[in-house]
C-alpha cells in the first residue's frame, strides 16, 4: 500500500471516528439533562432555538429509557370512564402524582389546569394520579369536590391501594412524569417548581411527535405571563416544617408534657411559660387519632409560634374556630385574615381538607391561636407558605 493511500486511509478512519463520537455524545443521557436535579429527559432545551422546542430527541436511543409501568389498582376514575396507559400511546402522557389535601399539589394545580388548555388539542393527556396520605383523601365524593373546586377538567384516577405509586416506585407528592408517544419516561419532577422546565418539556415532546407522526401543530409556542391562581412561595423563608397531629404522622413531639398518649382522650393544659417556636401546643379535652386530634370536650385551643407567610390547617369533622394572630382577632379589616375565615373571622368546618387560616402577605415571625367549638373537631396537619 503506497503513502497516498496510507494517509486516505488513516484520514477516513478518523472521519469515522469522529462521527461515532457525536453520535455518543448526544445519545447520552446524562448529556441531555435537564437542568432539574431530578429530570432526566433526553431531549434538550435550546431558548435560542424555536423557542426552546428541539428535535434533538428523535436521534436518542430510547433503550436507555424506562417504559412507563400501566396503571395498576385503580379503584375509581374522574373525568374518564376508565384510563389506561397503554391506550394512550401515540399521545405524550403527563401522570401527576398527587393528593387533595397537600398545599404542595394544590400549589401546582393552576398550571397542569393552565397545561391541559393550552396542549391537549396538540397530543398531550394529563393524567392525575390521587394517591392517598390520609383515609378520608379516600373517599370519592371528597376527590370529586376537590376536583370541581380546582377546576380539573383532565381524568383523576383513584390509587386507593398505591399499586400505581408502587409500581412507579414513587416517594414524594407531587411528582410528575413525562411519557414520550412510545411510552419511554423521558422527565422527572419532584415537588413544586420547575414550571418552564416542566413545559419546555412538554413542548418538546410534543414537537418530536409530531414530527414522527407527521403531523403538523400550531400555536405550540404559546405562552401566558401570568397562571390564575398560582402562588409564588419562597421556601427559603419558611423555617417551620409541616406539623402533624396524629401520633403515627408526627415527626416532632407537642410541646404539651402529656405527649401523645396513642388512642387515648386526655386533658391537656398549657404551660405557663417558655413555649418553644415550632411547637404544637394543645388545651382542653383531646383524643389521641393516628391520623389526628379529635376534639372530645366542648372547646379546645391550639397555640402556635411559626416562621412563615401563611399558615393552613388540613381538618374535618364538626366545629367552628376563631383565629387570632400576633394577639390579634382575624376580622375582615384585617390584613393577614386567611382566605376561609368569614368576614367575622371565624371557621365552619364544611368538610375534610385544607383550610386557609393566616396570611401576612411577607414573611415573618408570627404567633397563632385557635380556639375552637364543637365535639368532634379533628386537626390532621399545619401546612405553610
Amino acid at each position: 500500500m503506497n503513502k497516498d493511500n496510507i494517509s486516505a486511509l488513516l484520514t477516513g478512519v478518523g472521519v469515522v471516528a469522529l462521527i461515532v463520537g457525536f453520535a455518543i455524545y448526544f445519545n447520552n443521557p446524562e448529556i441531555n439533562k435537564s437542568s432539574l436535579g431530578n429530570s432526566d429527559q433526553g431531549i434538550t432545551s435550546d431558548p435560542n432555538s424555536n423557542n426552546g422546542i428541539s428535535n434533538v430527541g428523535l436521534l436518542i436511543d430510547k433503550s436507555q429509557f424506562k417504559k412507563a409501568p400501566e396503571f395498576t389498582d385503580i379503584t375509581s376514575y374522574i373525568n374518564t370512564n376508565a384510563t389506561k396507559l397503554s391506550d394512550l400511546k401515540g399521545k405524550v402522557v403527563l401522570v401527576d402524582f398527587w393528593t387533595y389535601s397537600c398545599i404542595n399539589c394544590i400549589r401546582t394545580l393552576p398550571y397542569l389546569v393552565d397545561w391541559n388548555q393550552k396542549y391537549s388539542d396538540k397530543g398531550l393527556v394529563i393524567v392525575g394520579v390521587h394517591s392517598p396520605e390520609f383515609e378520608f383523601e379516600k373517599n370519592i365524593d371528597n376527590v370529586k369536590q376537590a376536583v370541581t373546586r380546582f377546576g380539573i377538567k383532565y381524568p383523576v384516577l383513584l390509587d386507593n391501594d398505591h399499586g400505581t405509586w408502587n409500581a412507579f416506585q414513587n416517594s414524594y407528592w407531587p411528582r410528575k412524569y413525562l411519557v414520550d408517544s412510545e411510552g419511554y419516561i423521558r422527565y422527572d419532577h419532584i415537588g413544586e417548581g420547575g414550571y418552564v422546565e416542566t413545559e419546555n418539556a412538554i413542548k418538546n415532546l410534543l414537537s418530536e411527535r409530531s414530527n414522527q407522526q407527521g403531523i403538523k401543530i400550531s400555536n405550540i409556542n404559546q405562552t401566558k405571563l401570568t397562571i390564575p391562581g398560582a402562588q409564588s412561595v419562597d421556601f427559603n423563608q419558611i423555617k417551620t416544617p409541616e406539623l402533624y397531629f396524629g401520633y403515627q404522622y408526627a415527626r416532632a413531639q407537642l410541646g404539651n408534657i402529656e405527649g401523645f398518649n396513642p388512642d387515648k382522650t386526655v386533658n391537656y393544659t398549657l404551660p405557663t411559660s417558655n413555649l418553644k417556636p415550632n411547637v404544637i401546643y394543645l388545651q382542653g379535652l383531646w383524643k389521641n387519632n393516628p391520623d389526628s386530634m379529635e376534639l372530645v370536650g366542648p372547646d379546645g385551643k391550639i397555640i402556635l409560634s411559626y416562621s412563615s407567610k401563611s399558615v393552613n390547617i388540613v381538618a374535618g369533622g364538626k366545629g367552628e374556630i376563631t383565629v387570632k394572630e400576633d394577639g390579634k382577632n382575624t376580622q375582615t379589616n384585617n390584613p393577614f385574615k386567611g382566605n376561609d375565615l368569614n368576614t367575622e373571622g371565624k371557621l365552619n368546618i364544611d368538610g375534610q381538607r385544607l383550610y386557609n387560616i393566616a396570611d401576612h402577605g411577607d414573611y415573618g415571625n408570627h404567633h397563632i391561636e385557635i380556639n375552637a367549638k364543637g365535639s368532634g373537631f379533628k386537626l390532621y396537619t399545619f401546612t405553610f407558605g
